[in-house]
């Protein structure tokens, strides 16, 4: 309570027991993929087509990953993350133009220095003082040299929140090295020494192998998945390039369904995020059929598969060419999650861009295909191509459908940031009233929105936070325990109507 030791009027400012819990973001997408320049590895942000192609390149023969970025945008997806695999091996060719591959880096102290595919030899890097007189601890030189001939120098420093911070400085500037820090290690002035930064490979005559782990990557180097798992807001996984690699033998199918198989466990373990598959090329229904349950055999409430891959403009090559859906459906989902939200099943949905399909499906193919949870695309005329399924890979039928998978993480992930300020309050009546309210609040909007079925709230959700669920040897545990239970809305997948005869018939009635 303030102390008020002198006359006077008081004004004061009083926090309600009302905290609203706001929706989080629903459409946010992950691409991991072969690109003609960028950062190798870890996840970079990029909002806008321009930006992909600023830093990663434009479109690049046979690979798939622009036009999935292209797809994502132009099908009304706003903010994507974007890992560029394909850099561990020393040898290759790359999407039929050949690139030098990923150099090796070095470690220097906290630092991680690579060089760059503009470094036609090897670099010497050496860290010598600042120049001026006594200069802070955390100042240093970095001198880049080529050939004996000094070509970069930097004047920087190892604090993260100064203009002249080494990471930021070199990455602005450097068109020889790439600096990063090393995750986990102590970010201090390297000691005085010169190091050998070897150039990038130079291109071979054979295919480079992609090894699965560039995929999985590592959570402490910030690396493929494990890189994804720092980025909360990602809500979609999408590979198209995988089977760019499985078509140009860089990776077998065992190798496929391993990566498959990761970005479906990395979205089990995150539980905000759902895999966007693609089939392999060039299989009609009975053998996507038979690839889905017998090679594949996937069983996730986070993934999904769209089949057949559909058919756009390549601008490398000047013609139509057949892509993977996955960085097209994507944006189909942002799109309906913007126009319709997160309940709506984002099927029945125009797919921009797709000219054609790989093949024309017929109803009895899909027959075969959508109880096993294989989404299709379909063309139909004067509609267009569109997505005509939204289940989820999953075999359980309370997950069988997407848009309930995608509406309990959003529920989930908007709770549990909307509830943060609970932790550490007192764990009394009140607070478990507070809890009730603010929870109920947020679920009685989204009724509202029709996101829950039911004619009335009480039939759509329940929120129980009270005594009975939180005795006293919950508290004890330091626990609050709430239950929620809500009824989402399914999809009407299947529609009927049923039509019938019937004779007008007046009858007699005598007097």
């Amino acid at each position: 309570m303030p102390s008020y030791l002198s006359p006077g009027v008081y004004v004061e400012e009083v926090q309600t027991g009302a905290r609203p819990i706001e929706g989080v973001g629903t459409a946010v997408a992950a691409f991991v993929g072969f690109a003609g320049q960028g950062p190798f590895h870890r996840p970079t942000l990029v909002t806008n087509w321009n930006q992909y192609v600023q830093t990663f390149g434009g479109f690049v023969e046979d690979s798939y990953l622009a036009h999935a970025v292209y797809g994502y945008f132009a099908n009304g997806g706003g903010t994507a993350y974007v890992v560029r695999v394909g850099g561990a091996s020393t040898d290759g060719v790359l999407s039929g133009k050949q690139v030098r591959g990923s150099a090796t880096p070095v470690q220097l102290g906290g630092l991680r220095i690579t060089a760059l595919p503009a470094a036609e030899s090897d670099l010497t890097v050496e860290v010598t003082d600042a120049d001026g007189e006594n200069p802070p601890e955390d100042r240093f030189k970095l001198v880049v040299s080529q050939g004996g001939k000094v070509v970069e120098s930097y004047d920087v420093s190892t604090k993260k929140n100064v203009k002249g911070y080494v990471v930021t400085q070199v990455s602005e500037r450097s068109k020889l090295i790439e600096v990063t820090d090393r995750q986990g290690a102590a970010l201090t002035r390297p000691e005085r020494q010169t190091v050998t930064v070897p150039a990038p490979p130079p291109a071979g005559t054979t295919p480079a192998k992609v090894d699965a782990q560039e995929y999985v990557g590592d959570l402490a180097d910030r690396t493929g998945f494990g890189g994804l798992e720092t980025i909360d807001e990602i809500t979609m996984v999408s590979m198209p390039d995988l089977m760019s690699a499985y078509q140009r033998g860089m990776i077998d199918a065992e190798g496929v369904r391993t990566v498959q198989l990761a970005a479906i466990s990395h979205c089990e373990q995150m539980g905000d995020r759902v895999a966007v598959l693609d089939a392999p090329p060039g299989l009609n229904a009975q053998r996507v059929r038979a690839w889905r349950m017998d090679e594949a055999g996937y069983d996730s409430r986070y993934a999904t598969l769209y089949y057949p891959w559909i058919k756009v403009f390549d601008p490398a090559s000047g013609r139509n060419e057949l892509v993977p859906p996955s960085g097209h459906v994507a944006g189909v989902w942002a799109r309906s999650d913007g126009e319709r939200g997160v309940h709506k099943a984002p099927a029945n949905e125009v797919i921009r861009g797709a000219v054609d399909l790989e093949l024309s499906l017929s109803k009895g193919e899909q027959d075969l295909l959508n109880p096993i949870g294989v989404n299709c695309i379909r063309s139909f005329s004067g509609r267009g191509v569109r997505i005509w399924g939204a289940r989820t890979l999953s075999s359980d039928p309370a997950w069988r459908y997407l848009n309930v998978r995608r509406l309990f993480n959003y529920l989930e992930e908007s709770i549990l940031i909307g509830t943060q300020w609970v932790v550490f309050e007192p764990n009394d009546d009140r607070l478990w009233s507070s809890i009730r309210r603010n929870i109920s609040a947020f679920l009685h909007e989204e009724w509202r929105r029709g996101s829950l079925f039911g004619r009335t709230a009480d039939e759509a959700f329940f929120v129980k936070c009270d005594r009975e669920n939180n005795p006293q040897e919950s508290i004890d545990l330091g626990q609050v325990v709430c239950e929620i239970g809500v009824a989402p809305v399914k999809p009407a997948e299947f529609v009927i109507f049923r039509l019938s005869q019937f004779s007008d018939s007046t009858s007699l009635v005598s007097e």
